[in-house]
């Protein structure tokens, strides 16, 4: 008491708002606090909060208490003549002298923050008094209202207090004035509503109001509530840094569905230091297509960076849209966004100003879901279509705990016509979710590391410029097992792929299949070379690895340790022809860990080309058993285009974009 008599003495008449202005409260205080309620302001101080309810019309009959004599003495004069219904009264809230049950609805704003200040036993014994004392005077169904900047301490405390209690606890976080902000930190207010403790009722009911909507969230526990509240904490600091100063590295937030509180944006903030600023490429929001949020250009930094600085705006925002949520074409995308997104505009941006939503094409994009399911080893999954650049629809599969990344990838072609056969607008129908668009285009590489891979065939020894025989391992629905049966029509290809939910989606959904020359053998990539291993020698001309690690804690994503280990790369050299090519596709972001994979590879074999994917992390290695096959460079390239032109037969469709020679320039020998 007498550090807050000295504390009001110094400020003298001034009143004291330590965070949440009146204006910033109200529409919260007006749900809970109704004209005829009784109302006790625990703590009140020199704060104007009484006054403004008062003088407002929202309540009349206000009890302020406070244990500093001096701010009691001040604000009874304030208000003695202006408000005769309201009282100030001096007394300690451990120790309040009303009868039971005496309030419709007890305020403390700020007071419980300033009380609980640490976690020490005596403390929390105190605090544990002021909140019996209040249950004591707030009547069955009044209300706790608490004003507060929620530290995880102090909202942990009140939750697990009150709902123990089984009361029904509620936190809005309050809409503050981006224009005069003194804390950078959200404010909010507990709301703890009294119910008789029943033994062996209802669990408890925990809720949250985010500021931008009304209807509460519900949550299973206090720790989740907590969790709630420091997500909205951290996106106020995050705004506050960006509204200073442009930021370094790239941000990245999800915003989440109201109703399902699942992720339904994705945003990136990219700023470009060097664009010179003008007054109409300050700020802009970019709207990912759906389904092209894996390309290079909007899913990796740099991509996103150049996309910034070809925009020409200064910070551009751009905005992933999630699978399992509906849009309503860009319209409703700017109308939910319009208001959020200023949140995040950078400094120096002028009044007023209109900030564009960019896009490819104008439009959103088209993702249409084929098929969704749970395998046992890879988990949930999707097959999706999406619309690319221009007429292109593509198929893709995805899986959902590494959803950012697209497993496989095939071109769709569009649906023709017999000969003869017209078009009648009564035969036109969708397709329905069980059966596929269109054929798929064999003829395409989804990624440029399978194209270094097939080129990289050129290596093989001998005149003949086609491989006979050619194992794979992993990536069963993409299209390199394919190409190659297709392309390589004297090739015999062996697939082996671990999971079997991924044989019956590529046969249903990815035009595989099997037969006289094309096998699949469901089995672990591991076991299978060994008991070729095991049972003869020099079997295949070309072995090829394209296997993705479901360890996402190691810094190699392909393949799985156990695949470049010396005594299985020997099973690998010992089922591999003396002319012939391993090809492994190698994607490790350990610096440490790749030394120690290509060390390996030296030692089991002598002959070892490497080619870097550009703009990727994927490295494809050709290593072959023999020195003796030794390439120039020049010979690479008059070998590959040897082999381009035995694959480019008549009649047989050639994605002109892929240049094999091109595809080895930048091998290096290691």
């Amino acid at each position: 008491a007498r550090y807050w008599d000295r504390f009001f003495r110094q400020r003298g008449q001034r009143p004291f708002e330590w965070y949440g202005a009146f204006p910033e409260l109200c529409p919260v205080l007006h749900k809970y606090v109704r004209p005829r309620d009784k109302v006790l302001v625990v703590g009140c101080g020199s704060s104007e909060l009484s006054e403004q309810m008062y003088d407002m019309g929202m309540c009349e009959d206000i009890v302020n208490i406070d244990v500093s004599d001096a701010v009691i003495r001040q604000m009874q004069e304030r208000s003695r003549s202006k408000r005769p219904k309201m009282s100030y009264l001096l007394m300690d809230m451990l120790q309040m002298e009303f009868p039971d049950a005496h309030f419709q609805v007890v305020l403390d704003k700020g007071t419980l923050d300033a009380i609980l200040t640490d976690e020490e036993e005596g403390t929390l014994a105190k605090v544990d008094k002021m909140f019996a004392e209040i249950s004591r005077v707030l009547q069955v169904g009044g209300r706790y209202l608490c004003v507060s900047l929620a530290q995880a301490h102090v909202l942990k405390k009140a939750v697990k207090y009150f709902s123990h209690e089984g009361w029904v606890v509620r936190v809005h976080q309050v809409a503050g004035s981006r224009d005069n902000q003194q804390f950078v930190l959200p404010v909010f207010v507990y709301v703890m509503t009294k119910f008789r403790k029943i033994p062996g009722s209802a669990p408890q009911i925990l809720e949250i109001c985010p500021e931008e909507q009304d209807k509460p969230m519900r949550v299973e526990s206090a720790e989740q509530l907590v969790a709630a509240v420091k997500d909205r904490q951290y996106y106020a600091l995050l705004c506050s840094q960006l509204s200073k100063t442009p930021c370094g590295e790239q941000v990245s937030l999800d915003l989440c569905n109201k109703e399902s509180g699942r992720p339904r944006y994705t945003l990136h903030v990219v700023d470009s230091p060097s664009m010179k600023p003008s007054r109409d490429n300050h700020f802009a929001i970019f709207i990912i297509p759906q389904g092209r949020e894996t390309e290079w250009l909007f899913g990796t930094e740099e991509g996103r960076r150049q996309l910034a600085t070809s925009a020409g705006f200064g910070r551009l925002v751009t905005v992933a849209l999630h699978r399992e949520q509906h849009y309503e074409g860009m319209a409703g995308i700017q109308a939910e966004l319009s208001g959020k997104v200023m949140e995040l505009a950078p400094p120096g941006l002028p009044a007023r100003q209109q900030v564009p939503f960019l896009s490819v094409g104008g439009d959103i994009g088209v993702r249409t879901v084929r098929h969704c399911d749970t395998s046992p080893l890879s988990g949930e999954y999707v097959v999706e279509d999406v619309k690319g650049d221009g007429t292109c629809y593509f198929r893709r599969l995805v899986f959902l705990r590494n959803r950012n990344v697209v497993q496989s990838e095939a071109r769709l072609l569009a649906p023709t016509p017999l000969p003869g056969q017209k078009k009648r607008r009564k035969d036109k129908r969708k397709p329905t979710p069980a059966e596929p668009s269109a054929d798929i285009d064999k003829s395409y590489l989804c990624c440029e590391h399978h194209k270094a891979m097939v080129a990289g065939l050129c290596l093989l020894g001998g005149s003949d410029p086609l491989p006979g025989d050619n194992a794979g391992s992993g990536r069963l629905c993409g299209g390199l097992p394919l190409f190659v049966h297709d392309y390589f029509l004297q090739a015999h290809v062996a697939v082996v792929e671990i999971d079997p939910s991924m044989l019956e989606v590529a046969t249903r959904w990815f035009g595989f299949s099997q037969g006289d020359r094309m096998r699949v053998h469901v089995s672990d990539g591991l076991d299978y070379v060994a008991k070729l291993a095991a049972e003869a020698q020099a079997q295949y001309d070309a072995i090829m690895f394209d296997v993705d690690s479901k360890d996402l804690t190691v810094g190699m994503s392909c393949p799985p340790p156990a695949f470049v280990e010396k005594p299985f790369l020997q099973k690998v050299k010992t089922i591999l022809k003396p002319e012939g090519v391993f090809v492994l596709n190698l994607v490790c972001r350990d610096a440490q860990l790749k030394e120690s994979v290509l060390a390996t590879l030296r030692e089991v074999f002598p002959l070892l080309y490497t080619r870097h994917i550009e703009g990727e992390v994927n490295e494809i290695l050709f290593c072959q058993p023999s020195p003796e096959g030794r390439r120039d460079p020049r010979e690479l390239g008059a070998r590959a285009r040897t082999l381009e032109r035995a694959l480019r037969q008549p009649g047989r469709p050639w994605d002109s974009s892929y240049v094999l020679a091109d595809m080895l320039q930048a091998v290096k020998i290691l």
